[in-house]
């Protein structure tokens, strides 16, 4: 019996390096002045920039995963498109380099997009419907568990969040998404999965570049000794690492680059976390969208 293909497609199209050659991916003069893509601070951690429409991934080939993902999202030319879960290989890296389906299979985790589906879903119809699909590469997906509790349906909304307050800043947002990737992340199937997840918005307030920050972590719903312990356990018997439940923090933006080792250009000064919760680098966890502190 012949084995079926790692990643089935029902449209039964090849995808090729040449179908990707003319994405442009994110542009970092959308919001009127430069906000460049997140890149590693530091020498010595090799990433690849793919483009794709309305936004790029940094990939981490060692990792198999994304470092950092950059999308423009255009409010007022938003369109809604279905979902057809028709998950590829990017055909500009080697396939064992992408973290591919059967990481997802026969257990509990999901393929978590970082570039969320609808974000770069706006413009003319053919420019629309290609984002869409651009963002069921598995360069665009990580790890997460399958459930849907509070914290995450906050994670979810965030960006329709904050284009809902058109009174603060014009219906444009550039969101900067990916895993936090620890060396001590546990390892599963080939890859190591993440913990905890980041994302930092960029707008324009009152004509000034403003930004902020939040993490959701995934971390084991137990005592750091005892986590660590079940995620040693679960490794030694090539079980999915025990993930807790989604737990959203709203965190100021200088955080996010320090635990990601990313250089964000402007954000951390543009931040609108108010002064005293960035000075004493507060987190603060997420009940609802109320607890978003935004200065003015």
């Amino acid at each position: 019996m012949p084995t079926p293909p790692e990643n089935p497609s029902p449209t039964g199209e090849t995808v090729s390096r040449q179908s990707l050659a003319n994405r442009t991916g994110y542009d970092e003069d959308f919001l009127g002045l430069t906000v460049p893509l997140p890149l590693p601070a530091q020498n010595g951690v090799e990433t690849v920039t793919l483009p794709y429409t309305h936004f790029s991934v940094v990939f981490r080939p060692d990792r198999r995963l994304a470092a950092a993902t950059g999308v423009t999202i255009d409010g007022a030319k938003l369109i809604k498109l279905g979902r057809d879960d028709d998950w590829q290989f990017d055909p500009r890296l080697p396939e064992s380099q992408q973290a591919g389906h059967p990481v997802y299979r026969d257990n509990p985790l999901d393929k978590g997009h970082m570039v969320r589906r609808l974000d770069p879903v706006w413009g003319n119809g053919t420019e629309a419907a290609t984002a869409n699909a651009d963002t069921f590469y598995y360069t665009n997906a990580a790890p997460q568990m399958d459930v849907l509790n509070q914290g995450k349906k906050l994670w979810l909304g965030l960006e329709d969040f904050l284009l809902g307050h058109a009174g603060l800043f014009e219906r444009k947002l550039s969101v900067f998404t990916g895993p936090v990737l620890e060396d001590s992340d546990p390892a599963y199937r080939g890859i190591k999965v993440p913990l905890r997840f980041w994302k930092v918005t960029a707008f324009m307030q009152g004509g000034r570049l403003a930004s902020t920050a939040y993490i959701l972590d995934q971390t084991p719903d137990l005592s750091r000794d005892a986590a660590d312990r079940a995620l040693a356990e679960a490794e030694r018997a090539g079980d999915p690492p025990p993930l807790g439940a989604f737990r959203t923090f709203q965190v100021p933006v200088a955080d996010v680059a320090e635990i990601t080792g990313l250089d964000l250009g402007p954000l951390p000064d543009a931040d609108l976390l108010p002064p005293g919760v960035r000075a004493a680098r507060r987190w603060t966890r997420l009940e609802s969208y109320d607890d978003i502190a935004l200065s003015q």
